[in-house]
């Protein structure tokens, strides 16, 4: 497979997105992509029926010697005392992993009328009982399996996860199947356990090093080997790049992707989707708002939505807030990382009760100074119509618009004829305007739309005339 490390993704200067029309990602550095803000796809439920069905596969060869009589048949030989086999019926099933893959082993395996047990830490007992498992450890399953499949991805912590200490607690008549990932059987204590006939037989489709071509398990009889064919199905391969050439259209189109394995997100229901692109346009207000540096955001989610996985909502706010702060590219993949080497503490508050809005949507915060800022927005109508409707606890009800600029002063006559005097001067057309105050005499916000972006002198001399405590001009741009 093609690797793609950390030298081919920084060469990628327009790089969006790595897709893998498969489920194994070894050859790609996610942790370089994650950095670099690039999405990492592949297919993870393209090949799993494809992998399942070649793992029972070699179950059944194993049991039953088909490779071996079919070669001795072919070559003019009729030994049929030599390979006498073992039934399924009534033996005990070892599946080292219980989740797709290992689900489906379990479910086809359960109509050979054998008894299923698995190791897994992170099933729940229901899930298990639902497929009719039992859920034992790793050492039991090993002392008590006539077959074992294994189903696991490949980590630091499950590489080698079954070695010699687990061959000396097998059965002789054990058969040992690997179709997930090389390395989780560790090879050398494999071939010393077959050659010393501790186990009766093993079937793998992986390997460490592949192809194989010098390693020893090439010299023994009781083992048969395949090349890696876990997906090498038509109905595979025809999932696998229907599925990631959806995945790249919607990386391509700026969206979050379910099947991206370096996004914190998963799939987002119709419901909640319209609100991505408002929330990345509120981090980016909220980012305008902030005077120092940001210590913590809360991401805000209230009303029907809320019942649904809003968790895009908060990546689609980190999103637009460090877009508008941050010179690097900011995507749904790196945007968490940037808040974490800068320290942002970062939470999601969802509750389905709202009292104004249906739907209403705010980032809140605090920055290092102690100070306290925030943004809340909504959509409306048929049209789903962006609107802000909140800004520092000031009720507003504005559209969301390409240049805005945002006041605090204290509320007093004449202060509308100051600032709209000195933007008419420069040019600047006020194309929506809401002034908002929490009392009489106190500080009130106007918030403007306007057609242009503001020149920083001019904003400073309205600042200045009116003695706004706060004046900000916030360009929101569609991420």
């Amino acid at each position: 497979a093609t690797v793609v490390d950390a030298d081919v993704i920084a060469a990628g200067s327009d790089l969006v997105v790595v897709a893998r029309a498969g489920v194994g990602l070894d050859n790609v550095d996610i942790k370089a992509a994650t950095a670099a803000g690039i999405m990492v796809v592949n297919a993870p439920t393209s090949n799993v029926i494809s992998a399942a069905e070649l793992a029972i596969g070699h179950l059944l060869s194993l049991a039953r010697f088909i490779p071996d009589a079919n070669a001795s048949t072919k070559a003019g030989q009729w030994n049929r005392s030599q390979f006498t086999g073992v039934e399924f019926f009534d033996k005990t099933v070892g599946i080292v992993g219980l989740g797709r893959i290992g689900a489906l082993v379990a479910e086809r395996l359960s109509g050979f009328g054998v008894n299923l047990i698995a190791f897994d830490p992170f099933v729940p007992p229901a899930r298990a009982q639902q497929l009719g498992v039992q859920m034992v450890e790793l050492d039991a399953l090993m002392e008590r399996a006539d077959f074992i499949t294994i189903h696991i991805p490949k980590t630091a912590e499950t590489t080698g996860l079954i070695g010699a200490a687990q061959f000396a607690k097998a059965k002789p008549t054990l058969r040992i199947v690997n179709a997930s990932r090389g390395g989780i059987i560790d090879e050398a204590a494999l071939f010393a356990a077959l050659s010393s006939k501790q186990i009766a037989a093993a079937g793998l489709d992986v390997f460490v090093s592949e192809p194989p071509t010098d390693s020893p398990l090439l010299t023994l009889d009781n083992i048969q080997l395949t090349p890696h064919l876990g997906a090498s199905t038509d109905e595979a391969q025809e999932k696998a790049g229907v599925s990631v050439a959806k995945s790249v259209r919607l990386a391509l189109d700026g969206e979050l992707v379910p099947d991206a394995v370096n996004v914190a997100g998963g799939a987002i229901d119709e419901t909640v989707r319209p609100g991505l692109p408002l929330m990345e346009k509120l981090g980016q207000v909220f980012a305008g708002l902030a005077s120092h540096a940001i210590a913590a955001i809360d991401v805000e989610v209230r009303g029907e939505i809320a019942q649904y996985d809003v968790s895009a909502l908060k990546l689609a706010a980190l999103k637009g807030i460090f877009s508008a702060i941050s010179s690097e590219h900011v995507s749904y993949v790196n945007a968490p990382l940037l808040a974490e080497q800068r320290g942002v503490a970062v939470r999601l508050v969802t509750e389905t009760a709202s009292d104004e809005y249906r739907n209403l949507l705010t980032i809140r915060g605090t920055l290092v100074d102690g100070s306290q800022i925030s943004v809340a927005g909504t959509l409306t109508g048929q049209r789903q119509a962006q609107k802000i409707v909140s800004i520092n606890e000031f009720d507003v009800e504005v559209p969301m618009a390409q240049h805005l600029i945002v006041m605090v002063y204290t509320d007093r006559p004449g202060i509308v004829a100051v600032y709209g005097r000195e933007f008419g001067a420069a040019n600047v057309n006020i194309a929506g305007m809401q002034i908002s105050r929490q009392q009489r005499g106190g500080n009130a916000l106007s918030i403007l739309t306007v057609d242009s972006r503001v020149d920083d002198a001019v904003l400073a001399k309205v600042a200045t005339e009116i003695d706004a405590s706060v004046m900000k001009a916030i360009d929101v741009l569609e991420l």
